[in-house]
């Protein structure tokens, strides 16, 4: 991928290699910045921190070390209630460390088998994002969309939990049936971008 805006902007390189979370960041991003993706040369960040600030802040880290440039990482966990917060930090790996979007998904509705009733499903999808520079300033925000859990899949587009994540401010619809341009109205990410653009 190629700097999305003109050359006289500052430039953002992303610490996510996630295709789906580069697409959302560089349609709600991409005005502003030079959108620049994270280095093909950099190793995978080990997310072994315990919380999603802690995640996003060593991603960040990592990339301002290699590029010398305005980072940009994210965490992202889905908090479900009836299984006591998770898969929260694990929310990437639920099902195991090279698990699939799919195979995360089977887990989740495996484990939500003995809840039926949506009052039982309530979730919450929550994004930290922190941006780092250079001389060790950062800002860290957080995005937060409440929701239902449903009994199976629904929509095609989207990505991770996508297909089963019914966002209260929906109108019954999975983040998977929206289109992006819905989808970035009322997301975790979307939020928390908002709130990174008013800091920064």
């Amino acid at each position: 991928m190629t700097a999305v805006a003109g050359d006289n902007l500052p430039v953002l390189t992303l610490a996510t290699a996630n295709p789906g979370k580069v697409t959302e960041l560089v349609s709600l991003l991409g005005d502003r910045y030079q959108i620049r993706p994270r280095p093909a040369d950099l190793a995978e960040t080990d997310e072994d921190r315990d919380t999603l600030e802690g995640n996003a802040r060593k991603k960040a880290a990592e990339v301002v070390a290699h590029c010398g440039s305005l980072a940009v990482a994210d965490d992202s966990g889905l908090f479900v209630a009836a299984l006591g917060g998770r898969p929260g930090v694990h929310t990437a790996r639920f099902a195991g460390s090279n698990a699939t979007h799919d195979e995360n998904i089977d887990r989740l509705l495996a484990e939500l088998t003995r809840h039926p009733d949506p009052a039982e499903r309530r979730a919450e999808f929550r994004t930290v994002i922190v941006a780092a520079w250079p001389d060790g300033r950062e800002l860290v925000v957080e995005g937060r969309v409440p929701g239902t859990i449903t009994v199976e899949r629904r929509g095609d587009d989207g990505f991770g939990y996508d297909p089963v994540f019914v966002p209260d401010e929906g109108e019954g619809l999975t983040f998977a049936q929206m289109s992006l341009e819905a989808k970035n109205r009322i997301s975790h990410r979307a939020r928390a971008i908002t709130a990174l653009l008013a800091r920064l």
